[in-house]
C-alpha cells in the first residue's frame, strides 16, 4: 500500500488554483501605489512654495531663497518604486507599472475637465476663507485644477520619457556591475532620469504655464534638481531596506549580486 505523502508547503511565490499569488498581490500593491502618488504629483505640483525663506546655503541659488515645486515631495517616490519593482520584477513589471501611471494619469485629467466645467451651485461657499459667492469659489478651483492640463502634459512627456528611460537605466547599470552595488544601479539610473524629467516639466509648465523668464525658469530647475538629487542619495538606504523586507516576505532567496530580477 502506497502511503500518501504530504504537500510540500506553497511557496508565497508559487500560483496556487484560484488564489492570487503573494508576489501578484504585493507587485498590484506597488502598482497602485505607483498610480496614486503619480496622480498626487500632477494635482500638487501646481504649487510653488519656497525653500529656505530666509535664504539658504551660499552654494544653492547664491544664498538666496529657492522656489520649488510641490510636486518634489511626491515625484521622488515613483522612481523608488519602479527601481524596487525593476530589482524583484523585472523591467516588463516596470513597464506596465509606467503605462498605468499613464493611463491613470490620463484618466484624472479627463475628469479634471469635467469637474471644471461643471456649474457652480449657488450654495458652494465659504465666506470664513474669503469665497463669498459661487463664482469665486469656481475661480479658485479653477485656478487649482485647471493649470494642471498644461501641467499634465508638459508632466506626461516627461514622465514616459524619465521614467522608460529609468527603467533601461536601471538594467543597463545591473548589467555593466554584473548585479553588484544596487546604490550604483539606483543612483546610476534616477539622477540621469531626473535630470531629464525636472528639464522638460519645469521648462515647459514654468515658461508657458506661469509665464516666467527663462533665467528664472532655470534656476527652479537647477534648485530642483539638485533637490532631486539629495532625495535620490537619501533613498539609496530606503531601496536596500525595501529589498530586504520584500525578499523576506516574498520567500526570496538574498542575494548581493543577483544576475537577474528574481521574479521575472
Amino acid at each position: 500500500m502506497t502511503i500518501p505523502q504530504p504537500h510540500p508547503p506553497s511557496s508565497p511565490t508559487a500560483p496556487t488554483a484560484g488564489r492570487m499569488t503573494r508576489a501578484d498581490a504585493t507587485y498590484t500593491v506597488l502598482a497602485a501605489s505607483f498610480a496614486v502618488v503619480l496622480v498626487l504629483t500632477n494635482i500638487v505640483g501646481t504649487k510653488l512654495f519656497v525653500l529656505f525663506p530666509g535664504g539658504g546655503p551660499s552654494w544653492l541659488n547664491g544664498g538666496e531663497p529657492v522656489t520649488l515645486t510641490s510636486g518634489i515631495i511626491t515625484y521622488p517616490l515613483t522612481f523608488w518604486l519602479t527601481d524596487i519593482v525593476s530589482e524583484l520584477w523585472g523591467r516588463r513589471r516596470a513597464d506596465l507599472m509606467v503605462m498605468l501611471g499613464f493611463g491613470m494619469s490620463l484618466l484624472m485629467l479627463g475628469i479634471l475637465h469635467v469637474a471644471v466645467l461643471l456649474p457652480a451651485s449657488p450654495f458652494w461657499t465659504i465666506p470664513d476663507l474669503g469665497f463669498a459667492t459661487a463664482d469665486e469659489m469656481q475661480g479658485a478651483f479653477v485656478a487649482v485644477f485647471q493649470n494642471p492640463k498644461l501641467l499634465l502634459f508638459s508632466s506626461m512627456l516627461a514622465y514616459l520619457t524619465a521614467q522608460l528611460f529609468d527603467v533601461r537605466l536601471y538594467h543597463f547599470w545591473w548589467r555593466v556591475t554584473k548585479g553588484r552595488h544596487m546604490w550604483i544601479r539606483n543612483n546610476g539610473s534616477t539622477m540621469i532620469s531626473q535630470l531629464v524629467d525636472t528639464a522638460i516639466v519645469n521648462g515647459i509648465f514654468l515658461r508657458w504655464g506661469f509665464g516666467m523668464e527663462w533665467d528664472a525658469v532655470l534656476q527652479v530647475i537647477v534648485a530642483v534638481y539638485l533637490c532631486k538629487v539629495a532625495l535620490a542619495i537619501a533613498d539609496t538606504p530606503l531601496l536596500y531596506l525595501g529589498r530586504a523586507v520584500l525578499r523576506r516576505f516574498l520567500g526570496l532567496s538574498a542575494s548581493d549580486a543577483p544576475t537577474s530580477a528574481p521574479l521575472a
